[in-house]
């Protein structure tokens, strides 16, 4: 029986997607959960699986074309109905929702044996290069490939395989502008043209914070579950909000109205293996660090990959842009529409300062960069706003205490 696959919904808006990779070509046989084919929405990478076991029959669409959503995508013979995960009678509307972005991401297989330790995130990149993974030593606890464990193969492959001529070659090279790159460009001009961006420019001393962090680390963290100073900053920027609700608000298209929203889905901005990616952990307001701190790792890992649930990407209702992690002191962010308000936080320095006695001491310094919608956040608003964070972050057994508050 011949059958349509039609593209899902796979995100929030979502009406097309662009056909980055097809894992099969016409007449080969496939099995249900297989990946048939890699594609790039405005959000991110999705791999989308078969529902069934059979031949392609028909590929609609070629490399690099743009696939709409609900339009057929592959056709395949299917072996069987009684190969398909539905039921006969629930064939016809499971093909027309394959359904959440949840299943989908979820469906990626694992390709190379289960016996080796590794994340999906590895699994993913030993595909793209066609490497077996029981090959590549090991590094992490009880022998785990790590990415740094196929970036240092790749490498070591490189060098043997590439001609010194090769390398020492020079000539301009060009590629399409387009995937999660071109989208991030559309979306980035279009904030800058309809958004009139106010800047507010603030210095934190996080030393007390920085201890806080390594007593959780001591007594919460391992080699797994890695803390870092990420999840502080996105819990109190949330007990900030409790004040200020107006920074995690939005007005409809038309400008006519503001929604306060209940949700504290705070984004993180990820610079990932496709692209700025800006993952949102959703409702931090009922979450505390350590929970925060897991979602933290967990979106970081997938947005870097590449590979992340369109759900994570979703709902965004504020900010973080640690530019920081890579280099400068500060940054003017752009706000990502259709949010009001996003802070750049620059990299820590040790500078030197005084204490309430005029003495000279050294103390970790960081520079926070706001950008607010002018339309909706005045200065005042912002600055103010800004003070009740700065004093979570500067003082955190006030943020502590807030949380016990809660």
């Amino acid at each position: 029986m011949n059958k349509d696959f039609i593209l899902p919904d796979i995100g929030e808006g979502i009406v097309e997607c662009e056909v980055i990779e097809w894992k099969v070509k016409e007449g080969d046989l496939i099995e249900e959960d297989q990946i048939v084919v890699d594609v790039s929405t405005d959000k991110a990478i999705v791999e989308i699986p078969s529902m069934y076991n059979g031949r392609v029959t028909k590929l609609y669409y070629e490399q690099s074309d743009i696939a709409e959503v609900h339009k057929p995508l592959f056709a395949i013979e299917v072996e069987g109905e009684g190969h398909s995960k539905q039921p006969p009678e629930e064939s016809s509307k499971a093909e027309s929702k394959i359904e959440s972005a949840a299943e989908v991401s979820a469906a990626a297989p694992v390709i190379i044996t289960d016996k080796v330790l590794t994340t999906p995130a590895v699994r993913k990149m030993a595909r793209e290069h066609s490497l077996n993974l029981a090959t590549i030593p090991g590094t992490g606890k009880q022998g785990r490939v790590l990415k740094e464990d196929v970036l240092a193969y790749l490498n070591q492959k490189v060098h043997k395989q590439t001609p010194t001529a090769q390398l020492n070659s020079i000539e301009d090279r060009r590629e399409p502008i387009k995937g999660v790159r071109k989208i991030m460009a559309e979306r980035m001009a279009d904030s800058v043209a309809t958004i009139p961006h106010f800047t507010f420019i603030d210095e934190l001393d996080i030393t007390e914070l920085i201890s806080l962090r390594a007593d959780l680390i001591k007594n919460h963290g391992s080699e797994e579950f890695k803390i870092t100073l990420m999840p502080l900053f996105i819990k109190a920027l949330s007990l900030a909000i409790n004040e200020f609700p107006i920074l995690n608000s939005r007005a409809n298209s038309e400008f006519t109205e503001l929604t306060y929203l209940a949700s504290h889905n705070i984004g993180m901005a990820v610079d990932g293996k496709t692209g700025l990616l800006v993952p949102n952990i959703k409702n931090v307001q009922q979450l505390g660090l350590l929970d925060v701190a897991r979602e933290v790792n967990r979106l970081t890992e997938a947005a870097r990959s590449g590979v992340i649930n369109p759900a994570d990407l979703a709902g965004g209702s504020i900010t973080i842009s640690n530019i920081g992690v890579i280099g400068g002191t500060a940054a003017m962010p752009i706000i990502n529409k259709p949010e009001v308000a996003i802070v750049a936080l620059g990299k820590i320095q040790k500078l030197p300062r005084f204490d309430a006695n005029n003495n000279v001491v050294s103390r970790s310094i960081l520079t926070v960069s706001w950008s607010g919608d002018h339309r909706v956040i005045d200065g005042g608003t912002i600055a103010r706003f800004n003070k009740l964070w700065k004093q979570y972050l500067e003082q955190p057994q006030t943020m502590l205490l807030a949380m016990l508050e809660l």
